[in-house]
């Protein structure tokens, strides 16, 4: 086992190298690009055994992976923001093949207005096409579970493909300390592909051509793919459990800090959860007994895990990287769907929307949820959701903004007058 400094965008790399997967379809998107990248030097120097082809977008790239995984082999892409919903269409198309294959999807937030920075309503805009997802918090797990989601996309039980989810530029572009581990034990780990009956010969010709279904027996069709993706639940925790005997580390399906005695649980996705647990500390040592919950599965949504993790907690503030337009926040609709009628459900369930388009959530934001959900369950009354970026410090940004372009443009004034005064002499 080696010890680098990786990006997030190196370690999805290694993954895919350490998988030993065979073939590559790809098409380059910031901040994905360099995960590409990588994967072509290598494969440039002879020191990965693939075939990686540049297609002409997303939706063709998306193409030719499922049509590769169908010929049982073991395929691999990566994918951001405009480009995961360029591809949407083939998205479904894929996972409704039922072809196994693992696409990473670095999080950016989509236009229009146009932005490089990271949030999450891309990755939930995928929440219902039939691939699995699992979000990352860091480097080390952008490797680790990618490993993982090879194992969880062939099972038999599942037969899906695995969306694996980092922040844009807070994981893909930060370079953390990674354990990389030995390729013997991850080729051992991962396997090889058993790709059953899903096999292209040119001596066997067998047709896969997908049938057009009418209602009831599409009905059936779609169910089954639901109970198998549903399958990931247990089918992870079987991975994970035997992750944690080649490599010694764990991850379970929901990520729980310091909830054994919270009242107050923050429950957060992804390269953020690390600002809240300092929150939590910080909480902590005021006296405030809060905790935190992050879900690593975000499909299959882990309902059961979430509703006994926080049985006898008072409040939940829950905190979405995304807004469905019209309603709110995915994750806290999700969450409060699954937590409705249960009889040790938390009194209250606060939705929070924060670092759209990359902004920060300061510390100075957790404990004024915090502060806010304890009041609010102190007097027995619901919060409204609510936007962690109010009208206020809009107009305080826009102020600082005019401020800037004025003194820009006095710069330039004085610049010009400068280079007149300098031809008169």
């Amino acid at each position: 086992m080696t010890r680098m400094l990786l990006t997030g965008n190196a370690a999805a790399a290694w993954a895919a190298r350490l998988a030993v997967a065979d073939y590559i379809p790809a098409f380059p998107i910031t901040p994905q690009t360099e995960i590409i990248e990588s994967l072509a030097n290598w494969i440039d120097n002879g020191e990965m055994d693939a075939r990686l082809v540049t297609l002409e977008s997303e939706h063709s790239m998306i193409t030719a992976a499922g049509a590769a995984a169908a010929t049982g082999i073991r395929v691999y892409s990566a994918t951001s923001s405009q480009g995961l919903l360029y591809a949407m269409e083939m998205l479904y198309t894929v996972a409704g093949w039922r072809a196994p294959f693992v696409l990473t999807n670095v999080s950016r937030g989509l236009s229009s207005p146009i932005t490089l920075e990271s949030d999450h309503n891309d990755i939930v805009a995928a929440r219902d096409c039939g691939f699995l997802q699992i979000h990352c918090s860091s480097c080390q797990e952008v490797l680790d579970n990618t490993l993982m989601a090879f194992r969880l996309a062939e099972d038999a039980r599942i037969r899906l493909p695995v969306i694996v989810n980092l922040d844009g530029f807070y994981l893909s572009f930060t370079r953390e300390p990674v354990e990389l581990p030995d390729a013997d034990k991850c080729r051992q780990f991962v396997g090889q592909y058993d790709a059953q009956n899903m096999l292209f010969r040119a001596s066997r010709p067998t047709s896969q051509a997908v049938a057009v279904l009418g209602g009831s027996p599409y009905s059936y069709f779609r169910y089954e793919t639901h109970l198998a993706a549903q399958n990931g639940l247990s089918v992870y925790e079987d991975v994970a459990t035997d992750f944690e005997q080649h490599f010694g580390r764990h991850y379970d399906v929901l990520e729980a800090y310091k909830t054994e005695d919270a009242e107050i649980v923050f429950v957060i996705m992804g390269s953020y959860s690390s600002k809240a647990k300092d929150a939590v500390n910080s909480l902590r040592d005021a006296g405030q007994k809060a905790g935190l919950l992050r879900p690593r599965l975000l499909r299959p949504f882990p309902a059961k895990h979430f509703q006994q993790a926080l049985k006898d907690v008072k409040a939940v503030a829950v905190i979405d990287q995304n807004i469905s337009t019209g309603m709110g926040g995915v994750l806290h609709t999700e969450l409060s769907a699954a937590l409705y009628g249960q009889t040790q459900a938390p009194q209250l369930i606060a939705s929070y929307m924060g670092g759209l388009g990359g902004r920060d959530i300061s510390s100075e934001e957790f404990f004024e949820m915090a502060k806010e959900v304890s009041n609010a369950v102190k007097k027995n009354q619901p919060l409204a959701p609510r936007l962690l970026y109010t009208e206020t410090e809009l107009r305080e940004l826009r102020k600082l903004q005019a401020v800037a372009h004025v003194e820009r443009q006095q710069l330039h004034n004085s610049r010009q007058q400068t280079k007149k005064g300098g031809a008169i002499k």
